[in-house]
């Protein structure tokens, strides 16, 4: 373990989380917004749905573990909605047995720890057009409705079981022009489509009555403290804080 100890923020989910650490993802903006507060922790499996997540949640997150995460953002659903092929194969799960899943994983993450915090994501939408275009072969059967459906059902079992939820599939269909921005390939996230992801996360971090709060913004930064090695102002009697410039970088995540 390499000290000193931070909070830790575990993304799980499929590949919208394994490619969230990609060149302006999602994952990857969190990761810099809170450099020097917590640990930003990636388990993201692509291809995987809710059966596959259940397969793994005792060892992603064991009850023994010496440190349990202060924050787990989860999202699975975009692959359980694909449509039944009809051999059987495939990682379509019926709707049903999904929002059993998904509430089997809040519950075993609530049953960590008393003081373990819970973001779910739905499924976001997709742009079928791209999807026939770039990922044809390997997408087939997935369709914006059924994301619509899945993400709606998640919905309510969140509202129902007390968990904090962002709905992707609504959130990202706000822009005028989503179809044309928000994938790379119409399944997964590009720049723009990870910026909405992100100001979601932050707006529920800052609006929620979470204490210690987990808004990058409330949480201490590690190591702040004034040093005189750091750049001298023009005046030559103090300096720079560094640490407080890096920060204010990031402002612009913060106009919620």
């Amino acid at each position: 373990m390499v000290g000193p100890m931070r909070p830790k923020i575990v993304l799980f989910g499929s590949s919208i989380v394994q490619m969230s650490f990609d060149n302006g993802g999602w994952g990857a903006i969190l990761a810099n917004l809170y450099s020097r507060k917590a640990d930003i922790i990636l388990r993201g499996y692509s291809g995987w749905n809710s059966r596959q997540a259940l397969d793994v949640l005792d060892e992603v997150f064991s009850k023994d573990a010496h440190v349990q995460p202060s924050l787990v953002i989860v999202y699975f659903g975009g692959n359980d909605s694909v449509h039944p092929h009809p051999s059987g194969l495939g990682p379509h799960v019926p709707l049903q047995e999904y929002v059993a899943n998904m509430r089997k994983i809040a519950n075993h993450l609530k049953s960590l720890s008393d003081h373990i915090r819970i973001i779910f994501l739905t499924s976001p939408p997709i742009n079928e057009e791209q999807i026939r275009k770039k990922l044809s072969a390997t997408q087939s059967g997935r369709t914006n409705e059924s994301c619509g459906e899945y993400a709606d059902a998640l919905m309510e079992l969140c509202e129902e079981m007390n968990i904090k939820a962002i709905n992707l599939w609504s959130a990202i269909q706000t822009r005028d022009d989503w179809l044309d921005v928000s994938f790379t390939d119409g399944v997964h996230l590009s720049a723009e489509g990870s910026k909405v992801v992100v100001k979601e996360i932050l707006k529920v971090l800052r609006e929620v009555d979470w204490k210690p709060s987990l808004h990058w913004m409330s949480m201490p930064t590690e190591y702040a403290e004034d040093s005189p090695y750091y750049p001298p102002n023009p005046d030559g009697t103090t300096t720079i804080n560094v640490s407080y410039c890096i920060s204010r970088k990031w402002l612009q995540w913060d106009d919620l």
